[in-house]
């Protein structure tokens, strides 16, 4: 089984290490089985969800189970420099109590994608419930799926690391490795862009 966290900053709902879902049975390890665990009726709203993930999602993540839900990631074997040596989530979907939900992340890091995220509901006349990325759902008819799927194909696996690293570099943790190391800090790069910028 794969497990992992969203990044360098967390959501809520996932800074515990499980997000508040209906915990699956302890045999539960792949996502078919994940589906197959649950009602009938919320199984199916799961599986038309990950069918549109999958088809959108670009090459480079590894579908698989995340803290008990289904989620996309980057796996270890691809970058293992994580800071808490868990793979990067990008996309992850679970069946909570009173209703599913698809975190998207790429929304959570990138106020583009959270803008363009708001406009696609308005402009479908259906209402966004959504906590810091995870955008809650009764079924797939809530959701204006063609956009969220083209959202989700927007930052390749590639993008992902990349904006990964600079989540990760705004940290305490990250500054200080970044010390260590004999680079700059992010401050003290951004200093010096002011710098160079009043000598003009």
């Amino acid at each position: 089984m794969c497990r992992g966290v969203p990044g360098a900053r967390l959501p809520d709902t996932l800074r515990s290490g499980r997000p508040r879902s209906m915990k699956p049975p302890s045999n539960v390890k792949t996502p078919a089985q994940y589906i197959a665990s649950l009602p009938a009726d919320r199984a199916k709203t799961i599986a038309t969800v990950r069918a549109l993930v999958n088809k959108h999602i670009p090459p480079g993540y590894d579908e698989c189970l995340v803290w008990g839900t289904i989620g996309w990631t980057i796996p270890l074997s691809r970058y293992p420099d994580t800071y808490n040596q868990q793979p990067i989530c990008y996309v992850a979907l679970s069946s909570q109590k009173n209703f599913c939900s698809l975190y998207l992340m790429g929304a959570f890091w990138s106020a583009s994608q959270l803008e363009q995220l708001k406009a696609a509901f308005k402009a479908a006349g259906k209402k966004l419930d959504m906590g810091k990325c995870c955008v809650h759902f009764q079924s797939p008819d809530d959701l204006p799926l063609q956009a969220i799927g083209k959202l989700i194909s927007a930052i390749s696996s590639e993008k992902w690391i990349e904006m990964y690293e600079q989540s990760r570099l705004r940290t305490k943790a990250g500054q200080a490795q970044r010390s260590k190391q004999g680079a700059p800090s992010t401050t003290k790069l951004s200093a010096k862009r002011v710098r160079t910028k009043r000598r003009r």
